[in-house]
């Protein structure tokens, strides 16, 4: 949510933070607006609207003359999308400018007392009490204002601040909202994700929380809370620039959903050595793996989803009971946790608000943490006491693919490793687990290729008002993703149901030519789940099904089949999942809709 950029150095700073923006799109927003410094005042220019609009309005930045600025794109959370309320904000003299992501939890308190002090809102935005704090507070030394801010600030927030008196400076903060700082060869850039300045440098730090960051053209000093001046270790970026870009696909949703086979391999691939899995970088002998008792897994939205999978293909495996809780649900129901336990926290930005509370909760109670996530470096990465990286590169559409494609290759992993330390599987089964996960790629690789197929089919059911999803074990798991992928970027109602529970009420809703999709990849489980498709083409239902190669017995009960190839029953959801996204795909393109920013959505949520 919400997206910062700022420069300083030696060019034209509103065109670079324009292209900077243009970057983090896929954060979600519904304004945008920049401040830049010419040496003397500070200029904002800012409208409600899509990126296009304040580049119309700025012809490209370039009648924003400075050296020094700060964007950014909003996501409302205080006060409702328009011009005033879009970022930046600044004091009534002008000369301060703020634009904020996050939320300033006891920003009413602290209105009431600005205005109490003669201070004018202009906005019904929290962030605006950011510029007048820091006007009340500043007495030439811009540090020091900041400091006394962040003492009265309750709430999260990444901060760029411009102070008129300092053009040759730029500030950034950081509290519990994602802030990177950059170090190129004209210039330093603060951002919210690395895509916004992968085309600039390669080298950044992590602001991490409560620290100020100070930038100077060709410096960059950090301070803590206490003006103590800190240390830290850049870190070099080795994503391909290109990799942030559409490559002649229509959409990024599209380019990611056919990056997946290599996504797979990257994350299986160096894990594999010697007929062997290598996962030092969990961090635990053999010995600790032996003694875990029960697993935690918390995420939310498809890493939650990814995580219902892992529960599955846990227990199946290795034998440890596992517990898969939504992360907004566990961090505020003072969860009962057995001793012995270990949490497992899934995230593609690592920085989503609710799943990093979840593992500050856990390891304040003394557990050990595993973090899943694709953003090296991230707030969970280097919070977690041991972390698992799915090497999926930038994922810019909001409707992820292929880092969930990775997570669910990260918890095969971690499963297959847990089951061979403890003995719950033989030599010869591992073998064969290992030669089905080292085929995954090649197999998404051969079911993106029908997309034709499932385009036409898609096209039927652009008018759809409700579809609905059914399977059992894991292949609910797997039905809820694809009625994830389905509603949130072609905003048809559509829901998942564990196929044993459509008696118990949800049967009601099917009428004549209700599209309901059935997963059906687990043998043990086909003639349960025919007996369910049954049910509802009984009631007018149109059945798609998706099952694996070889399951004939399903043609009856449905009237148009999908096959995967046949894999691991265990490793079926990464198969089953690609016509679904491809479904769910093809559907919103034929609406209309914006695909790759789906309405009210945003890539990374990073507030409540």
């Amino acid at each position: 949510m919400c997206g910062i950029v700022g420069y300083i150095g030696e060019r034209q700073a509103a065109p670079i933070i324009l292209d900077g923006l243009s970057k983090l799109e896929y954060r979600g927003y519904d304004s945008a607006g920049m401040a830049v410094c010419d040496g003397n005042r500070i200029r904002i220019k800012k409208a409600a609207g899509r990126l296009k609009v304040l580049e119309n309005l700025t012809h490209g930045g370039e009648t924003m003359e400075g050296c020094s600025g700060i964007g950014h794109t909003r996501w409302a959370t205080h006060g409702a999308p328009s011009g005033v309320n879009a970022h930046p904000h600044g004091n009534s003299a002008g000369t301060i400018a703020v634009v904020h992501n996050g939320i300033i939890e006891n920003y009413i308190h602290l209105r009431k007392k600005m205005i109490e002090r003669g201070y004018e809102f202009v906005s019904e935005t929290d962030t605006e009490v950011l510029a007048h704090l820091l006007d009340y507070y500043y007495k030439g030394d811009p540090l020091a204002a900041i400091i006394k801010v962040l003492h009265r600030v309750e709430g999260s927030y990444a901060l760029g601040i411009l102070f008129a008196d300092h053009p040759d400076e730029i500030y950034a903060v950081r509290k519990d909202s994602p802030l990177i700082v950059g170090k190129g060869t004209d210039g330093c850039f603060i951002a919210s994700d690395v895509p916004a300045i992968l085309k600039y440098t390669r080298t950044v730090y992590y602001v991490e929380n409560q620290e100020v960051a100070r930038l100077k053209r060709d410096d960059l000093r950090f301070y803590s809370v206490d003006e103590e001046e800190l240390e830290k270790e850049p870190v070099q970026i080795d994503w391909d620039a290109d990799a942030a870009e559409k490559a002649g696909y229509d959409h990024f949703m599209l380019k990611e959903m056919y990056e997946q086979p290599k996504t797979v391999a990257d994350t299986v691939s160096p894990r594999i050595q010697g007929g062997d899995l290598a996962l030092e970088e969990l961090k635990m002998s053999d010995g600790e793996l032996m003694g875990i008792r029960k697993i935690y897994i918390v995420a939310c939205g498809s890493a939650y989803h990814a995580g219902v999978t892992g529960k599955y293909v846990i227990e199946g495996l290795a034998r440890i009971a596992v517990e898969v809780e939504v992360a907004s649900e566990f961090r505020y129901r003072d969860p009962i946790m057995e001793e012995g336990g270990m949490v497992i926290v899934i995230s593609q930005s690592g920085e989503t608000a609710d799943s990093l509370a979840a593992l500050r909760e856990a390891k304040a109670r003394g557990f050990k943490v595993l973090g899943i996530v694709n953003v090296v470096g991230s707030s969970i990465a280097r919070e977690a006491d041991s972390v698992l990286y799915t090497w999926a590169g930038p994922e810019i559409a909001v409707a992820t693919t292929k880092a969930y494609s990775a997570q669910l290759a990260a918890l095969y992993l971690l499963a297959m490793k847990l089951a061979k330390v403890r003995g719950t599987i033989g030599e010869a089964e591992f073998r064969s687990l290992l030669s089905d996960l080292e085929r995954l790629p090649d197999q998404i690789e051969l079911l993106l290729s029908h997309k034709n197929k499932i385009q036409h089919f898609a096209n039927r059911y652009i008018g759809a008002r409700d579809i609905f999803f059914m399977g059992r074990g894991l292949d609910y798991a797997i039905s809820l993703e694809g009625s994830l992928k389905l509603k949130e970027i072609s905003y048809i109602h559509s829901e998942a149901y564990a196929a044993g529970e459509l008696k118990h009420g949800t049967i009601s809703l099917i009428e004549d030519g209700t599209l309901v999709v059935a997963v059906s990849t687990q043998p043990k489980l086909y003639q349960k789940t025919i007996s369910n498709m049954v049910e509802v083409k009984a009631r007018g239902a149109f059945v798609m099904a998706v099952t694996c190669e070889g399951n004939r017995a399903i043609e009856k009960a449905s009237d148009y089949v999908i096959y995967i190839p046949a894999t691991n029953p265990l490793f079926a959801n990464s198969l089953a999942i690609i016509p679904l996204q491809l479904f769910g795909y093809y559907v919103a393109v034929g609406r209309g809709c914006d695909v790759d920013k789906p309405r009210n959505l945003a890539k990374s949520v990073t507030v409540e």
